[in-house]
């Protein structure tokens, strides 16, 4: 997968950055005085090493710029430092690379990561902790290549961090696990040693160790080879457990964790063998969560899990409509399109509609396309729903009752909607016009700026079937007083698109073509247009060509339809 942070994932990592960078500044404001009192104290001159100059226990901490911070000499110093069997010496070194880590804007020469190894493998805890948050630190802000991280074999003293016991440095050491797992390349060197310890610090009941073991088992999911391993592993039943932790990190981070196992369908029987439904259960009760960004990731993973037939309908038993109105109600699109995708795959399956349109869904419907009659995701969608819910008569007096008909109008002349989505809409339209009261509705309905937009449409040779869809609704608009006072004005543009319907070679075009013409034959304006026009002469041309068919075919005498169907 490439390097490169989802939205909520470069979220996340500002935060940590955030969290680090309070966690350093009472470092930053002290570090001068602590320093200050290091070059004045005389243990420091009891280093084994007599070459040892005590000027440069200091390591210029008093100076900001990088190139003093990163000196030959500061490398020399920290590498004895961290060599050091004394451990306020090697804190010395890790206090060095926390300040190091907070002030840093360019990336860390490779040689500077040979002490930080060997202060990890200290034996002091804190200096551990020290030297581990200062990692975390480097790594958030990329100053450290995480690939030569793994091959130095930083890995082990970290894996090593979480059996301390100290919910400080297992703090530090998922934090470390869940950035060097952000690279594609290290996730194989992590899945080895690093899953089960993991899996063993995310049921710690301390929740920042358990939401840092929850953030590393998330960045394990984005590769297909090291999420098979969790699976095999028995990440599952602790991700679903996680779901239910108080802290509301933890259930977005193992939510998104299972998002990213419920897009591979593979892993699907081992989500829904744990007993009496119980992930299901889980995801719609998170669906109902105050914390918007947790009910919009149960959506996206009840979405992924909701291809399978059998599971909708457990859905629908779990009553998760509701919960999926609320999402449809908030203002935040992404939010508002997980909860659109999911109402589409359910009203997909036709022995779901009842309960959808029992629920008002086409009332919500029509509310989203007024207010949104410029996203395309949004409108797609809705047009599907309407489509599918209107299949029945109990649906189509639904859409009567709601403002569905008029947003998809509305959306016809809306500039920011690609082919592709109109003709969604449009095929709705045609498909409720087929029910005479629907029709009627559409024909009091319609405005002159749409009528214009549906006449702009049909016109358009470039995409032929969405030119056939709204010249269909054209064609079964009422001619009423109305009606007829909104075409007037675009006879001759209409005249000329029906020409081109009756020039081709397509008879689905050329019925279409004769019906229009019929219709509008009610008004006398465009009988008048119509006649000795061109389109005059190409209808007859068609009539012509149809009766010669007709004699033709009377010649050879055709098989009887009951030969063919006995």
């Amino acid at each position: 997968m490439a390097s490169g942070f989802c939205e909520n994932c470069s979220r996340l990592l500002k935060d940590v950055a955030v969290h680090l960078r309070r966690v350093c500044r009472e470092f930053g404001q002290k570090i001068s005085d602590v320093f200050r009192e290091l070059s004045q104290c005389t243990c420091i001159r009891n280093t084994p090493d007599r070459s040892f100059p005590r000027r440069k226990t200091t390591l210029h901490l008093l100076h900001d710029h990088e190139t003093q911070l990163l000196n030959q000499e500061s490398l020399q110093t920290l590498s004895r430092l961290a060599a050091s069997e004394k451990p306020d010496l090697q804190m010395t070194a890790a206090v060095y690379y926390l300040h190091l880590s907070h002030n840093l804007t360019s990336p860390l020469p490779d040689a500077f990561m040979e002490p930080i190894l060997a202060l990890l493998f200290s034996s002091d805890l804190d200096v551990q902790k020290t030297i581990s948050l200062s990692l975390v630190n480097l790594l958030v802000k990329n100053n450290v290549c995480k690939e030569l991280a793994i091959e130095m074999g930083i890995l082990i003293p970290i894996l090593e961090l979480f059996q301390s016991g100290d919910p400080t440095a297992q703090c530090h050491s998922c934090a470390c696990v869940a950035m060097l797992a952000s690279s594609e390349s290290n996730r194989d060197a992590l899945m080895v040693d690093g899953i089960i310890p993991l899996l063993v610090l995310a049921r710690s009941y301390d929740p920042p160790v358990q939401q840092s073991a929850a953030w590393a088992l998330l960045h394990l999911t984005q590769s297909d080879w090291s999420m098979r391993i969790l699976c095999q592993a028995g990440t599952i039943p602790v991700l679903v457990l996680l779901l239910q932790s108080s802290d509301s990190e933890v259930q977005f981070y193992s939510c998104t964790a299972l998002c990213n196992i419920a897009a591979v369908q593979e892993h699907h029987p081992k989500l829904l063998s744990i007993g009496g439904n119980y992930l299901l259960k889980s995801l719609v009760t998170l669906m109902s969560s105050s914390v918007q960004k947790n009910s919009a990731q149960a959506c996206r993973c009840l979405q992924n899990l909701s291809k399978n037939v059998l599971i909708q309908e457990q859905l629908m038993e779990l009553d998760c409509v509701l919960p999926l109105k609320t999402l449809l109600k908030t203002s935040t699109p992404v939010w508002t399109k997980s909860a659109l995708t999911l109402l589409s795959a359910l009203s997909s399956h036709p022995p779901n509609n009842e309960a959808l349109l029992n629920e008002g869904v086409l009332d919500v419907m029509g509310h989203l396309l007024h207010h949104h009659c410029s996203s395309s995701v949004i409108i797609t969608h809705s047009s599907k729903i309407i489509t599918n819910l209107s299949s029945s008569c109990m649906g189509q007096q639904a859409v009567m009752e709601t403002q569905c008909l008029s947003g998809l109008l509305g959306a016809l002349v809306s500039p920011a909607l690609s082919d592709e989505t109109l003709m969604l809409v449009t095929s709705c339209l045609h498909n409720l016009m087929t029910w005479d009261p629907l029709k009627s509705k559409l024909s009091e309905t319609v405005t002159s700026e749409q009528v214009s937009g549906l006449v702009k449409l049909s016109e358009q040779t470039g995409n032929l079937q969405l030119s056939y869809n709204c010249a269909v609704i054209i064609s079964k608009l009422e001619m009423t007083g109305e009606i007829i006072q909104l075409l007037r004005p675009h006879y001759i543009t209409m005249s000329e698109y029906l020409l081109v319907f009756l020039k081709n070679k397509d008879v689905k075009f050329q019925h279409l073509g004769i019906v229009t013409i019929f219709n509008l034959k009610k008004d006398g304006d465009f009988s008048t247009l119509l006649a000795n026009s061109e389109l005059e002469v190409q209808l007859w041309k068609v009539h012509a060509q149809t009766e010669e068919t007709r004699r033709l075919l009377l010649m050879i005498q055709p098989i009887s339809p009951s030969c063919l169907n006995p």
